[in-house]
């Protein structure tokens, strides 16, 4: 629950205020500040919240929560680390009225650093600022100390008497007291700790604080034994405070502000002199309860104000309300009241704390401006586009069903929502940009095209046009936004960019198949043309047609080859179409292992594999072992020679929505500057291996195409390569 700040929070003096349980009732910023304390320390314990503190403060407090007025002192405190720490307070009772919780002000002040010099003069017999005093009756001499001395500004050499002493008071009422003060010590043996003004030996009025102890010897004043202590800065703050809460007081009143408090175990109510202002009434005329502030409210509003105190008590949310009261003339006043509840260790609401203001006026003028905006109203609500009233910070005010029905939100939903949340986050920067030229006054509006993201996380692509509204003052109140959704056009440039691509790569596929039917048929025709030439030549030898016959079938066994290695390739594209499965993973690359084991232990293959048994992917069984298979016989054909050893690690990881299959060697790679744009293409080879047929690596891409996937490769000459397999995961 958020506290309502206290008016008196940003005085520049470090006070509390304790209840008669000795928790925080209320605090200034400065004492957070001095002792290092989070807001948060309302309803907490004074002494389990606070650093260490001396016993003496403790005393004092529990002096004036019983009844005592004043009390003040001033200790060094020694830590345990060996550290010392000098406070200052004064505790003061407050006491509302007869029948309110006794309560404590407290000043305190952590002057360690003014009473360094004191400390350290204290431990040499030289006490900073405060100063010794005595008067011997019995030796009739009077000794000031030197600290004493240079309080009142006179020499070392200053000779005092009890006389002279008493004139340096400030003449009138300082004076006076302390005349009585001395007298009735003399007489009575009664000690004194005021703190009075004096007028120094070079005329400067300062605060000191003079202590007095009589000592009495049958029934005669022998002596008397004070201090005396420079309190100036420390009494013209307090006197700054007073000043201040005047003001504030003054303020408050001038503003048409209230203050009150609701003693909620007690059912009590003390309103200060604007509350009675406030609701019209005299002051005898209330009672004084909470059952004769509720009838103060407009009967139109008295439920629902009862429910917003009730669910404060409660600890549901803050009481920030708004509601009428009607005066005994009949004349209903706008109430803005917020308040804050106290509780207790265990949580047990004890008093609610708050403020009342007039907001009539404000009221009627936002009466004045409903049937404007109800009119603006309608205009969002009936427009065929998306539209929307953003805050500064970017939160939305309002929203039309249109924008809903685009972003696939419910109103109350997008309500909660920022145009940063939902704004696609590589459109996000030049959105804000744009903003802030806008905010700047460097455009008055601005046009952009960019995507949302919808309730289920898919991009809608819109026009989005921002203008901003200014208030009376020429400063930006919020933001009207104009949304057009535009998702089909760009799904419909999607799906043709998609077609052209697609023919594209058909275009591609044909020229692969007209250069194996261009060339290598060719070739292989022209071969057996030139052999069945050869066959049918009557002179030719029977070595030489055995010899014929030999490249006849070799010419042959080549033709079925190319045809074979056709007809895989136009079965990748027939299937392209199959309802994909889902398949473990770890499964297939097990199994293709297992078939090539022995070419593995031949090769002296170091193997590493890591495919999780929980990855399924989608596609085809025997695409996927292709794939798997063409990888890694791959690996093997391509391994560096001159590496003691070849490896090869085999990987699976998830990222985003996708399975990647990564197989990663060490062999002698491949220069992609060179030979990239190439790599998968039809009878491409780019080392000198007896066994590349160029057709693999084009098989394979075509094969995780179809399943709706992608291959890339990372490859460097004599380094290795790493190929992965972006699959749908199953």
């Amino acid at each position: 629950m958020t506290a309502t700040p206290s008016i008196f929070h940003n005085a520049a003096i470090p006070f509390a205020i304790l209840d008669e349980e000795k928790l925080f009732v209320d605090f200034s910023k400065e004492w957070l500040k001095q002792f290092h304390l989070p807001p948060e320390i309302e309803g907490k314990n004074f002494f389990k919240t606070m650093p260490v503190l001396p016993d003496e403060l403790e005393t004092d407090i529990n002096l004036c929560l019983e009844g005592m007025e004043n009390r003040s002192d001033t200790k060094r405190l020694i830590l345990e680390n060996g550290d010392y720490v000098w406070y200052y307070w004064k505790v003061s009772s407050i006491h509302n009225d007869e029948q309110s919780s006794p309560s404590v002000f407290i000043i305190l002040e952590d002057i360690t650093k003014e009473r360094l010099e004191e400390d350290l003069m204290l431990r040499s017999q030289k006490v900073a600022k405060i100063g010794g005093w005595e008067v011997d009756f019995v030796k009739n001499t009077i000794h000031w100390s030197k600290i004493t001395k240079e309080i009142h500004e006179v020499p070392e050499d200053y000779v005092p008497d009890l006389e002279k002493g008493v004139s340096f008071y400030k003449e009138g009422h300082d004076r006076e007291m302390i005349s009585k003060l001395v007298q009735e010590g003399m007489k009575l043996g009664k000690p004194w700790d005021v703190e009075l003004q004096i007028v120094t030996a070079k005329g400067n009025e300062i605060w000191v604080r003079a202590i007095g102890e009589p000592e009495m010897i049958k029934g005669k004043c022998a002596r008397i034994i004070g201090t005396f202590q420079d309190i100036d800065k420390r009494k013209r703050t307090e006197l700054e405070f007073k000043k201040v809460s005047q003001r504030l007081s003054l303020a408050t009143e001038t503003a048409g502000i209230g203050i009150w408090e609701f003693n909620i175990q007690e059912n009590l109510i003390h309103w200060d002199d604007n509350m009675y202002k406030l609701y019209g009434i005299n002051k005898e005329d209330f009672k004084g309860v909470y059952e004769a502030w509720k009838a103060c409210v407009h009967p139109d509003d008295s439920k629902i104000a009862a429910i917003e105190v009730n669910d404060a008590i409660a600890g549901v949310k803050d009481f920030d309300t708004i509601f009428r009261v009607k005066w005994p003339s009949g004349e209903a006043r706008w109430i803005r009241a917020e308040a804050t509840v106290i509780r207790d260790e265990q949580g047990t609401p004890l008093k609610m704390i708050g403020i009342n203001e007039d907001i009539t006026a404000l009221k009627v003028t936002q009466l004045q401006l409903l049937k404007s905006e109800e009119s603006l109203q309608g205009t969002l609500e009936n427009s065929s586009i998306g539209m929307a009233l953003v805050a500064t910070n970017g939160k939305f005010i309002n929203v039309n069903q249109s924008l809903c029905k685009s972003l696939g939100y419910s109103k109350p939903e997008l309500l909660n929502l920022s145009f940063q949340d939902i704004t696609h986050l590589d459109d996000l920067a030049i959105d804000l940009g744009l903003l802030k030229d806008l905010v700047a006054g460097k455009r008055s509006t601005y046009q952009i095209e960019k995507r949302y993201l919808n309730k289920r996380g898919n991009p809608v692509y819109v026009i989005l046009t921002v203008t901003a509204a200014r208030n009376i003052d020429g400063d930006i109140s919020h933001f009207i936004s104009q949304i057009v959704d535009i998702s089909e056009r760009i799904k419909y440039e999607t799906k043709q960019k998609e077609l052209l691509e697609l023919s594209s790569n058909q275009n591609n596929s044909l020229l692969n198949f007209a250069h194996i039917v261009s060339h290598n048929l060719r070739s292989h025709a022209a071969n057996l043309t030139m052999i069945t030439s050869f066959l049918t030549d009557e002179t030719l030898g029977e070595e030489e047609r055995k010899d014929s016959l030999t490249m006849l079938g070799r010419a042959s066994d080549g033709l079925n080859q190319t045809i074979s290695h056709l007809n895989e390739v136009v079965q990748v594209k027939l299937r392209a179409d199959e309802q994909l499965k889902s398949i473990q993973l770890s499964y297939i690359v097990k199994k293709v292992l297992m078939d090539i084991q022995a070419l593995i232990d031949k090769n002296n293959i170091q193997l590493t594999v890591d495919v999780p048994k929980e990855f399924e992917v989608k596609g085809v069984l025997a695409y996927l072992e292709s794939i798997v298979l063409n990888l890694v016989s791959n690996a093997i054909k391509y391994k560096d020679p001159d590496k003691k050893q070849a490896k090869i690690d085999i990987k699976s990881f998830e990222k985003n929505k996708n399975i990647i299959l990564q197989v990663k060697d060490n062999g002698l790679g491949i220069d992609l500057k060179k030979h990239g744009e190439k790599l998968f293409g039809m009878y491409k080879t780019f080392h000198k291996n007896e066994d590349a047929r160029g057709i693999g690596l084009f098989i394979t891409k075509n094969q995780i195409e179809s399943m709706g996937g992608k291959i890339t490769v990372e490859s460097k000459p004599l380094e290795g390569s790493t190929f992965n397999v972006i699959l749908l995961k199953g």
